[in-house]
């Protein structure tokens, strides 16, 4: 299944989602918002699909940002909210109840870094470098990086980044948290592929439950969020019992 600007394929029970405009190192554009969310529905709608890697086409960037061209071509606000309630993106992927990878390399700035945020984890090749260069522009993170980063490595770090728009590179990202693993830009599919394949061989409702017991708990008082877990608990439990 192919998209304009995003490529789907399926292995078994792991989807492969690559955005692919090289030409343009893979810069967000909103063609490409409309492909994503379409195969990230398909993702979320595929009983078959247990785990999904997101990468990136070509040699130079997973993704560099949004598309600077498009800047000034941009519908009415009034467009631009209905367009964003029927097509919310990011509140797809960070909806989803499956494990989504992302596995980056060479440039991955602005919107790129913003999107790898929504996915669980996150794999780097050693020349990956990441950035929030939005201030320089005029502008603030506007694809959720001012909520997702500071989740991810703390509030303090995630300013030193916002408000400099400063680069860091795999070893970095990987010292503060931003990326759960470095490998060489040859072994980076493989070891999503790996990653993957090991998360699909679980039970993907036990998978599912664990993921959401952590993602809901995050936002919630550490009592409450306890609470939550026991509810996933049960669930598991309940399961293997009627199993």
């Amino acid at each position: 299944m192919s998209f304009p600007t995003v490529v789907y394929e399926k292995t078994g029970g792991i989807a492969w989602l690559t955005l692919n405009r090289p030409e343009r190192l893979n810069a967000f554009s909103v063609q490409m918002r409309d492909d994503l969310y379409q195969a990230m529905t398909a993702v979320r709608d595929d009983p078959e699909v247990l785990v999904a890697v997101l990468k990136g086409a070509g040699d130079r960037a997973f993704c560099a940002g949004a598309d600077l061209t498009e800047f000034g071509t941009a519908p009415s606000p009034v467009i631009a909210r209905q367009v964003r309630w029927e097509r919310d993106l990011w509140g797809l992927i960070l909806g989803l109840s499956k494990p989504l990878i992302a596995a980056a390399h060479g440039f991955c700035l602005g919107s790129g870094l913003e999107m790898s945020l929504c996915c669980d984890l996150r794999i780097a090749s050693d020349d990956a470098r990441f950035g929030l260069p939005e201030v320089g522009l005029g502008i603030i993170p506007a694809a959720g990086g001012s909520q997702t980063l500071p989740r991810v490595i703390g509030g303090a770090r995630a300013l030193d980044l916002v408000l400099t728009g400063d680069y860091i590179d795999a070893a970095e990202a990987h010292r503060i948290g931003l990326v759960n693993r470095v490998t060489t830009r040859d072994a980076l599919y493989p070891t999503a592929e790996s990653l993957a394949q090991r998360i699909a061989a679980q039970d993907p409702v036990v998978v599912q439950a664990a993921k959401l017991a952590v993602n809901r708990g995050l936002d919630l008082p550490l009592a409450e969020g306890m609470a939550l877990e026991a509810q996933y608990v049960e669930l598991t439990l309940s399961r293997r019992k009627r199993g």
